[in-house]
């Protein structure tokens, strides 16, 4: 690869990684190559946008946008590296869980996730992520909670009043 090529590379992540504030970095070495193409579709259908690209390029475009910001996910740049970028933040691990049952395999691995600047390392943090709750969950949970107790409210008067409308009926 020259230096030029290298270059493209990283400023195609820098791109992907100022677009996205979720990613996951995960291992899919040992995959075959049809399994990748698998993985790649149901990316694809998703809307996750995956990546392979070598680790030190992969840090050095995080490292140019903020060294600092991004430190959490360094150590976890070894071996073949697939980056799945995601506007939702569950949704790479919901794909990475359901392409392991499919194929009864321990592939693709999740090496660290990036969730809204908070870290996630290890493989064992997968089944966390695929619960997360996105915004919309979050706020439709919230307009639920917030609904309930006016319905109540609602409820409650409502009964009162035919209860006095029953009373004026019968006097």
């Amino acid at each position: 690869m020259t230096k030029e090529q290298k270059n493209q590379v990283i400023e195609v992540l820098k791109e992907k990684f100022n677009q996205y504030n979720n990613f996951y970095i995960t291992d899919t070495e040992s995959l075959s190559v049809e399994q990748v193409g698998k993985l790649r579709k149901a990316c694809f259908d998703k809307q996750v946008e995956m990546k392979v690209a070598k680790n030190t390029l992969i840090k050095k475009a995080l490292e140019s946008l903020d060294g600092e910001k991004y430190a959490g996910v360094y150590e976890s740049l070894h071996n073949v590296t697939a980056l799945m970028f995601s506007e939702n933040p569950k949704e790479p691990a919901v794909i990475i869980s359901s392409f392991r049952k499919g194929s009864n395999g321990e592939k693709p691995t999740l090496k660290a996730a990036f969730i809204n600047g908070d870290v996630y390392s290890g493989d064992n943090q997968l089944k966390a992520l695929t619960q997360i709750k996105t915004k919309n969950e979050l706020i439709g949970e919230v307009i639920g909670l917030l609904q309930s107790p006016a319905k109540r409210v609602l409820a409650a008067l409502l009964h009162h009043h035919e209860k006095q409308a029953g009373a004026a009926v019968a006097e």
